[in-house]
């Protein structure tokens, strides 16, 4: 199974990025493919970019795509964003899809599921899970947190 973690936090190495490796932990899988986006953030606007055409292409080519951002204004970062309008409507078609957010407060836990889901499912991704919300005061609890969401949500995820 081809796993791509997509990060879409401003700051490289992130904690949205940990939280979003974590879940993907749960998938197994030996090809696994990380993007983090603010490593590409300074050719994302630009027409063509070879190397971000490189990655939409594997992104779109991945079997689970785990897709992480912070909460910023109560939803998901520009920068996802602006990778994710790279694509065409049906673009992840396909492709299977797990929403992930982070935040500093349960205040927008539904964020992951009232903006970050939609906005897959318009790309023509599946997403079969709920999105798991990680809320930043509880790193230390990480583990858990990702393995109680994988006990509900993993198996709804079919595996080829």
């Amino acid at each position: 199974m081809k796993i791509t973690v997509l990060v879409g936090n401003p700051k490289p190495l992130s904690r949205t990025r940990v939280t979003a490796e974590a879940v993907a932990g749960l998938f197994g899988g030996d090809d696994r493919l990380v993007v983090d986006l603010a490593d590409h953030a300074g050719r994302l606007f630009t027409w063509p970019e070879p190397g971000i055409d490189e990655l939409t292409a594997r992104v779109a080519g991945s079997d689970l795509l785990i897709v992480a951002s912070p909460t910023y204004k109560a939803t998901y970062t520009g920068l996802l964003k602006a990778f994710l309008d790279r694509y065409g409507s049906n673009g992840l078609a396909g492709v299977t899809a797990v929403p992930v957010m982070t935040g500093a407060a349960p205040d927008h836990a539904l964020a992951v599921e009232a903006y970050l889901r939609p906005l897959l499912v318009e790309l023509g991704a599946s997403v079969p899970t709920r999105g798991l919300y990680m809320v930043m005061s509880r790193m230390d609890s990480l583990t858990d947190i990702v393995e109680e969401w994988g006990k509900a949500n993993v198996g709804l995820v079919g595996r080829d």
